[in-house]
């Protein structure tokens, strides 16, 4: 596989681990994929959930888990790590002071639009900013904005597709939609970003993420002209996955059908494992709601059906009776739970299978 190059940084291998909350990629899993010369990423969604102090003290009890989550990661790794911060997260500003602090390396953002992310940076030159958007049109404001308002442009820009778990930024119409197929994304946001790139002489790699499962995926994302992948639902049966044994089960035994769409309480449609905890959601019933800290500030916390960063905290924890995993359209496909290693090694064979035949056949046709 071609490096990826993000700034000054050199990543041998040119896969972002997707960030994961409430706490399925901590430093743990994120540690694991730097080590293999990818970018581990620590997600910030509900991070200080298992604080102590968490329903009294939210700002200070994220704030702390954060910078506990990155030195433990340091601790463990002297590869390349980044945090996701969401932009909807009510306390967005701080997570982001935070990891700049810190000297993380690269912070992802999306949930909307991150187009104040540059002000936090401060002169800061160390932590490279890399928004994720879901169409070109995203990609081209936001690119002008950053260039307009602080003479800034991404770092690079993570394109993501409707085949991916958790929340979309996508219409429920839109998700299956073959217009809004991965590949046509892929290279709509390339068109888009070429003309900032020739202004600034400075390169925008554009990384391919959603639903990409195995190295042919990679591949074919990296034939269109993607300068890397963004893989998270592949790392979720990783014995290095900081998700819950029964988490990581649910994976395994899901079938095609169990994977499905969706309304979640913060007002976008989520992909997801369907289980018992959302049956009963479907059907009216209600779970008992006390919401401590508005943390999502699109929820609507009076009318939901239940606190959704619960039930994620709660399946991380394995208690999947009251919660449920988020997952992307592929994690049917998984079989057993593995070692971050064995799953590097496997992707890595089946990208130099796929380059194989496709060198034969080029060479076949000619």
């Amino acid at each position: 596989m071609k490096c990826l190059a993000i700034g000054n940084f050199r990543i041998n291998l040119p896969i972002i681990q997707g960030g994961m909350g409430v706490g399925i990629s901590l430093s743990g899993l994120a540690s694991s994929v730097a080590n293999q010369g990818g970018i581990g990423v620590i997600a910030t969604a509900g991070i200080g959930m298992q604080e102590p102090d968490f329903f009294s003290n939210f700002a200070e009890a994220n704030v702390r888990a954060l910078r506990m989550q990155i030195k433990k990661a340091r601790a463990l790794t002297e590869g390349i790590l980044g945090v996701n911060i969401m932009v909807a997260l009510s306390n967005f500003a701080d997570l982001v002071k935070t990891a700049i602090d810190e000297s993380i390396d690269i912070i992802f953002s999306g949930a909307g639009l991150p187009l104040s992310l540059p002000s936090f940076l401060k002169g800061s030159e160390k932590t490279k900013l890399v928004p994720i958007v879901s169409s070109g049109k995203a990609a081209k404001i936001l690119s002008q904005k950053w260039l307009n308002d602080y003479d800034y442009l991404p770092d690079a820009i993570v394109v993501e597709g409707p085949k991916a778990g958790g929340h979309l930024g996508f219409k429920p119409d839109q998700i299956d939609n073959p217009e809004y197929a991965l590949e046509n994304l892929v290279k709509d946001v390339i068109e888009k970003v070429k003309p900032l790139e020739d202004t600034k002489g400075k390169p925008i790699p554009v990384i391919a993420a959603g639903g990409i499962y195995t190295g042919q995926d990679i591949y074919n994302m990296m034939q269109l002209g993607a300068a890397g992948v963004q893989m998270a639902t592949r790392f979720v049966p990783t014995v290095e996955c900081d998700a819950s044994d029964a988490f990581k089960k649910c994976y395994i035994n899901a079938n095609k059908d169990d994977i499905g769409i969706i309304k979640s309480p913060v007002g976008l449609p989520g992909r997801a494992i369907i289980n018992n905890f959302l049956r009963s959601s479907f059907a009216g019933k209600k779970k008992p709601l006390v919401c401590p800290y508005h943390c999502i500030s699109t929820c609507e916390s009076k009318t939901s059906p239940y606190c959704i960063a619960l039930a994620l905290l709660n399946a991380k924890k394995g208690n999947m009776n009251n919660g449920f995993a988020f997952a992307g359209l592929n994690a049917y496909r998984s079989t057993s739970v593995i070692p971050v290693k064995e799953l590097i090694e496997t992707l890595q064979k089946e990208y130099a299978q796929a380059d194989r035949q496709q060198t034969i056949a080029a060479a076949l046709d000619s």
